[in-house]
């Protein structure tokens, strides 16, 4: 036990949560307001490739990182124009915005790199003074990680306070639940809506970038591995909560750090359990977790001025 509990394992959780919370923070802001993006898939592919095509070109991270969120802004507003102003299922045109990114970032990356291919990427920042620390591995665990790791972890209690402290906040939870009544009050649903979907985007985007350019510093095809599809569902484990998608994150990533941990030690345990461990518990989470919660009211349902 002592082998697999590790502080490198739960260090190992910290740094897999981080596309799960950004993809998770987004899609949260997103369902509060009544948009479903089943397409978070497709816009974090497309992300991680702009992300590690334009680091790879250019060496310049600050540019991988602009190019990841632009491209999930873009996506983002094609999926409130679908959703919101022609008013298509949302399931359907999500699953069509996930297509496109699988096939898109497939075929640029066939086109453009041709081969797997590394860069330098993000590198650990080491806090001083707090990176040190040798108790109980608290050093290792919380403070040796790359930016986008601690921007992450930061974007939690933001999210939380815009959604639960502010104007703006009350104006997308009031659209989620009631778009009628939000509009009778002067809310423009159709604009807090694309406002969601476009957040909802750029953080996707963000998400594929730490994947590529921070995580595992490589693109490959189809690198995510329906990693958005398993961030949309832990905004249903989390209540449509920051804090409750921060658990669920944390999660599946330290269940998933735990298999690769059991992998690399050579447990005998068969290779496939392993590898869909993860995927069990969530399951298993969202069973209890859809038991006790009311999603937002108004999710999935377009809004028609008047009706």
């Amino acid at each position: 036990m002592n082998e697999i509990l590790t502080a490198s394992v739960f260090a190992s959780a910290i740094r897999l949560a981080t596309p799960y919370i950004f993809a998770g923070i987004g899609e949260t802001f997103g369902q509060r307001s009544g948009l479903l993006n089943l397409g978070v898939d497709g816009i974090m592919l497309m992300g991680a490739f702009f992300g590690f095509y334009v680091v790879f070109i250019t060496q310049s991270l600050v540019l991988g990182v602009v190019a990841a969120m632009l491209i999930g802004l873009l996506m983002g507003l094609a999926m409130a124009f679908i959703s919101v102003t022609l008013k298509a299922e949302q399931g359907i045109s999500g699953i069509g915005i996930y297509l496109f990114g699988l096939g898109m970032s497939e075929l640029l990356f066939q086109k453009l790199i041709g081969t797997p291919k590394s860069i330098e990427g993000f590198t650990d920042l080491n806090i001083p003074g707090l990176s040190d620390i040798q108790f109980l591995g608290i050093g290792e665990i919380f403070f040796q990680h790359n930016l986008l790791v601690y921007v992450a972890f930061a974007l939690v209690p933001i999210a939380a306070f815009v959604l639960n402290r502010t104007p703006f906040g009350l104006a997308i939870r009031a659209v989620g639940q009631n778009p009628a009544a939000a509009d009778a009050m002067g809310i423009n649903v159709t604009r807090v809506r694309y406002i969601t979907a476009i957040l909802g985007g750029v953080l996707s985007g963000l998400a594929g970038a730490s994947l590529s350019i921070a995580l595992l510093k490589v693109f490959q095809q189809n690198l995510t591995s329906g990693l958005g599809f398993i961030a949309v569902a832990l905004v249903y484990f989390g209540r449509w909560k920051p804090f409750g998608v921060l658990a669920g994150a944390l999660l599946f990533s330290f269940v998933n750090a735990l298999q690769l941990q059991i992998s690399a030690i050579g447990v005998d345990i068969p290779a496939e359990f392993a590898v869909m461990a993860p995927y069990v518990i969530t399951i298993i989470a969202l069973v209890f977790a859809s038991k006790r919660t009311e999603k937002p009211t108004a999710l999935t349902k377009p809004f028609e001025r008047g009706e």
